[in-house]
């Protein structure tokens, strides 16, 4: 699958993926913040943005994605970071093809399953997806009808500024959405779920991968308690937390959360890390 990307800057190559609902557009503040230090591939990741859709939705998948896509880019071993959604890729891709990672960065995520977490919540995902999958576009003009519509499910206005960024017009110069939101619905478990036996086996632990996680301050996404079970996969790992942030640390604060991308980074020698591939 030829995944669709944004390139910024120039360096040490750092790939981020994005989260369920992003695209490499919601990345670019963070991008341009960093893109003096290093050269910066933003990724739509399959389902999303302007990249293919498909009909699987799962990690192993988006990590051949990404395989792919760095093939195709000749970028044999990056700096790789991800949040939510895409944290999870990440993980299960430095576990797959460890060769090519020689760091990892891991935004407000555990490897844990969140399935009946996101089940006990007011606005789950699943009635997001669904409000989504709802709204008729046959009476919508501009972007606002699609929120004013939104606004009857999803009562948070920035929820839905963040939703409707996937928002696009066809050939009929008609409005839709950009992501494929049957497939998402159908997989939304698989989305949901921890880092299954295809993507690691936690008899063979990355020793020696220099990890990051980072945590928004008032985020419940890792907990402390989280921390014994990502050393087991992750014994470098270390954990640090960003202030006054939730799950979209990257956006609440952008300066500190590219400041600790930077510092984390600089910090590791070179070639640190599994040699490189063949």
């Amino acid at each position: 699958m030829k995944l669709f990307y944004k390139k910024l800057g120039s360096g040490k190559p750092l790939v981020i993926l994005h989260g369920l609902y992003g695209s490499s557009d919601n990345w670019m503040t963070i991008g341009r913040k960093l893109a003096d230090d290093f050269e910066i591939y933003l990724v739509d990741q399959r389902n999303h943005g302007r990249s293919p859709h498909a009909d699987r939705h799962d990690y192993e998948s988006m990590s051949n994605d990404l395989l792919d896509f760095m093939d195709d880019a000749n970028l044999k071993r990056v700096v790789l970071a991800g949040h939510s959604m895409g944290g999870k890729t990440a993980m299960c891709f430095a576990n797959q093809f460890p060769g090519r990672v020689e760091s990892l960065i891991v935004v407000d995520i555990a490897p844990k399953s969140y399935k009946e977490a996101y089940r006990r919540e007011a606005l789950s995902h699943y009635d997001i997806l669904k409000a989504m999958q709802d709204i008729d576009f046959s009476g919508v003009s501009r972007r606002r009808d699609v929120d004013r519509m939104l606004a009857r499910s999803v009562g948070n206005e920035r929820i839905r500024s963040f939703l409707t960024k996937n928002l696009g017009k066809g050939e009929d110069n008609k409005y839709r959405w950009t992501i494929n939101l049957d497939v998402l619905l159908r997989e939304l478990d698989n989305i949901m779920d921890g880092i299954n036996e295809k993507c690691f086996d936690p008899a063979s632990p990355l020793k020696d991968l220099p990890v990051l996680f980072l945590k928004g301050g008032k985020s419940p996404y890792i907990l402390e308690s989280d921390m014994e079970f990502i050393k087991q996969i992750f014994p470098q790992a270390r954990l640090e937390t960003i202030p006054g942030s939730g799950h979209w640390l990257h956006a609440e604060q952008p300066e500190a959360f590219a400041g600790a991308v930077k510092k984390f980074i600089k910090s590791i020698p070179p070639q640190t890390g599994p040699p490189d591939p063949e």
